[in-house]
């Protein structure tokens, strides 16, 4: 158990045991625990400001994860004891981006905190006060920098007018320092805790009377040197993440899920698994038929006093299973499918000119299919769910990265209101994506209320979560050009054809949506008079679902590596031939592309800047030495991508030795996401970027059989190893002023790595990787 959470009693009852400094508490334990240091003296929050949230309910949970619509009831996230603490609430999911500390420290930085008397609470899931609770999407700096700046200042605003109604002064003489309000003239101070309980009987000024800080005056917004909330606990074992949940009476549970999608259990015999030692119970799970949003799959879950006993009371169980229609699902076979879809004409999502004509101009024509099988999130920690009901209520602890979808979903399923559920979010063990959907915490309910209230742990094993993810889609690209005499692209032909997303949430759902086409592929800046992006309508035969940085993967691997073949094949330097593909410097509006641009509603396409674009490829190119005179068996390959906001290039050097055997001595990576508030962890999260990239591109493979993936632990779905690593990352930053809107860093750095990596292969070897992942395909026989 953590030493920051204190769940051996109940925490609606008992005040946090505050010791790490980060904790899950409730509204009503915080603010007894705040009242605690001598009294509540100060609660501020964002009062009317505009903040991005997810639009439409109805797309609530099956939305690309975009901006849109405004959050506008007070969203308390501060409070200033007596004693002067500062509280801050963070109300996003830390799973390693940091984003537990960033977002507390742009609030410390505007109210002029001393970064050591502030502490850190996680919010519980509460959308009518913390607004968009989801981390995903490369999005919560972006989008709450600037309310959690306004949060700061307001609260040193309050501070400020305090003091000056203390000391009979005008305001405007009044400044802040380091947890000190400051009256130079006369040469009085006092501490925030002096000031608290005055400031509290204030009014909160509206937004537009809250002045912020000229980014000059920033003590640590931009900075790299501050101390984490978690980086102590973390390397010292005293964190707490979903897996670690304790509680008095607590049971555990592991559930035998069909291994078919949308599959179920047709008959089972318990018998044997209830004569293992220390089983308690075996209760059938039932399901929903796909789509099924975040529904669990069902099963059979076995029941025990440990997790151990439970994983050898499911090895007895005898269950016969119906597969339903998905069971013959074979991936090799479905790859010759995509390829037929591929293949002929689709629904055109874009189309600038007359692409199909120039094609069958005279020219040199170039035609390439690239393939990217499904990926594994395959997070450090599995999922992993605790949840008790009790007295018409039930409350969770999970490693999620929605909580308040968590806390629709449970609901739902309990059959309750939403207001009897809450969810205490914990520390994730990675999420990028798969802890979005919350079905393991509906599992731990729906067991918890079959066991009359108990409080019930659900542990997912790596077999568990490699066989049932919500997988990335499955890809094939298929892209056509033809060059005239000069060597410039006439027409370019791209089409995608992949399950969509939407698949998970909407019955007969087929091919990829506008807004998954447009990460990366409709998108495109290329300066070529015809363009022609087409969409087949490929069915889902298993569950799909959010993956970091999403069809950007796909995408960037067909579109980054065809650019690398057209300059091979038009016998240009292809970083010279990239940047005249982008062109000039200039704006790209998505919606002027083209006037039969399909993009129905979706709002993820944002105006790309072709001069970040360029710079970014320069930067890299330049640190990386491109052009410099590489030894026999070595190759410098190129990328670059645009996601989330931000534009990310990569040089990456690969030597590939006699035997095929890859390695990488050096990976330059260049990015541009707006003004940078944690440079350190920017450049933490590219390079996290950079080895899942170097990850899925070498290894990364789900395949499946008669409906079941065959994958099911990490000797078959392989991650990078330390001896694969490159031996020389270097992240190179593109500077900013703060006039301008911030991009996304968790997953931008992940599209441009494979091409990059193929591409240096090509430059190497004269081999062409059209097909992930790499594996042995460099291996001689």
């Amino acid at each position: 158990m953590s030493a920051a959470f204190d769940f051996e009693k109940d925490s609606a009852n008992t005040p946090v045991k505050e010791i790490s400094g980060v904790a899950s508490v409730s509204r009503r334990t915080w603010l007894k625990g705040v009242g605690a240091f001598t009294g509540l003296a100060l609660t501020v929050g964002v009062n009317g400001l505009v903040m991005a949230a997810d639009a439409a309910p109805a797309k609530k949970y099956g939305g690309a994860g975009m901006p849109g619509g405004t959050v506008n009831d007070p969203l308390v996230f501060v409070s200033i004891g007596a004693d002067g603490i500062v509280t801050i609430v963070a109300h996003r999911s830390e799973m390693g981006q940091g984003v537990r500390t960033s977002l507390p420290l742009v609030v410390a930085d505007e109210l002029d905190a001393d970064w050591s008397r502030v502490r850190v609470v996680q919010a519980e899931a509460d959308e009518s006060r913390y607004g968009n609770q989801n981390t995903d999407g490369s999005r919560s700096m972006r989008h709450f920098f600037t309310p959690m700046r306004q949060v700061g200042a307001t609260a040193r605003l309050m501070l400020v007018g305090a003091a000056a109604a203390r000391w009979g002064v005008p305001a405007s003489e009044i400044t802040t320092r380091n947890h000190e309000v400051l009256h130079a003239k006369s040469g009085r101070k006092l501490g925030f805790g002096e000031l608290a309980v005055d400031a509290a009987k204030l009014q909160v000024p509206p937004a537009a009377q809250v002045q912020l800080k000229d980014p000059a005056q920033f003590r640590y917004i931009g900075k790299d040197v501050f101390n984490s909330v978690d980086f102590r606990d973390i390397v010292t074992g005293n964190t707490h993440y979903g897996i670690d949940t304790r509680l008095d009476g607590m049971l555990y549970a592991v559930i035998a899920r069909p291994p078919v999608y949308g599959g179920k259990v047709a008959s089972f015999d318990s018998a044997e698994a209830l004569k293992i030692p220390g089983v308690v119970r075996v209760i059938e799970l039932k399901g929903s038929p796909p789509p099924a949003k975040f529904n669990p799959l069902g099963g059979i879950a076995v029941i025990a006093r440990n997790t151990w006993a439970a994983i050898k009371g499911r090895e007895a169980l005898k269950i016969t299973w119906d597969n339903g229609p998905h069971a013959g699902y074979d991936s090799t076979a479905f790859k010759t499918t995509l390829q037929e879809a591929a293949r002929k004409p689709a629904k055109v999502m874009r189309n600038n000119g007359d692409t199909m004509a120039a094609l069958a101009q005279a020219g040199k024509r170039i035609e390439a299919e690239y393939y990217i099988p499904h990926l594994a999130h395959a997070t450090m920690e599995p999922p992993a769910a605790t949840a008790r009901t009790a007295n018409g209520k039930c409350e969770v602890w999970a490693c999620v990265q929605d909580p308040q979808a968590t806390r629709d979903t449970v609901a739902d399923r309990l059959g309750w209101k939403t207001d009897a559920v809450k969810v205490n979010v914990t520390l994730l063990g990675g999420g990028f994506g798969r802890k979005s959907k919350p079905d393991f915490a509906a599992e731990a309910a729906l067991l918890s209320q079959a066991m009359d209230g108990a409080p019930v742990k659900v542990t997912w094993t790596r077999e568990d979560d490699l066989r049932h993810d919500y997988f990335h889609t499955v890809s094939l690209e298929h892209l056509e050009s033809t060059l005239d005499a000069k060597g410039k692209p006439l027409a370019w032909l791209h089409r995608s054809a992949a399950p969509t997303i939407a698949s998970t949430f909407v019955a007969g759902a087929k091919g990829e949506q506008p807004g998954e086409l447009g990460m990366g592929a409709i998108n495109i800046p290329f300066v070529i008079p015809n363009i022609r992006i087409e969409a087949p309508e490929v069915e889902a035969h298993t569950r799909i679902g959010w993956f970091r940085s999403v069809y950007n993967i796909p995408h960037a691997f067909a579109v980054q590596s065809f650019v690398a073949e057209l300059a091979a094949a038009a016998k240009r330097d292809h970083k010279e031939f990239l940047l005249e593909l982008i062109g000039p410097a200039r704006q790209v509006n998505p919606q002027e592309m083209s006037d039969t641009t399909n993009y129905g509603e979706s709002p993820v396409l944002y105006p790309l800047d072709t001069g970040r674009m360029r710079q970014v490829v320069e930067l890299a190119t330049k640190e990386a030495g491109w052009g410099r005179k590489v030894p026999k068996g070595h190759g410098l390959g190129l990328a670059v991508a645009y996601s989330f906001m931000s534009y990310v290039a990569a040089v990456i050097e690969v030597v590939v030795a006699d035997d095929g055997t890859i390695s990488i001595p050096r990976v330059d990576m260049a990015i541009d996401c707006g003004p940078q508030v944690t440079p350190d962890r920017i450049r933490s999260q590219v390079e996290g970027a950079c080895i899942m990239g170097l990850s899925l591109a070498l290894t990364g493979e789900i395949t499946f059989k008669n409906g079941s993936a065959e994958q099911g632990n990490f000797h078959e779905y392989e991650v990078l190893r330390a001896f694969s690593a490159p031996r020389d990352l270097r992240v190179h930053m593109v500077p900013h002023k703060y006039d301008m809107p911030l991009g996304g860093v968790g997953e931008p750095g992940t599209p441009p790595i494979a091409p990059a990596l193929c591409n240096a292969i090509f430059a190497a070897t004269g081999k062409r990787i059209r097909n992930l992942p790499i594996r042995d395909q460099l291996k001689k026989s």
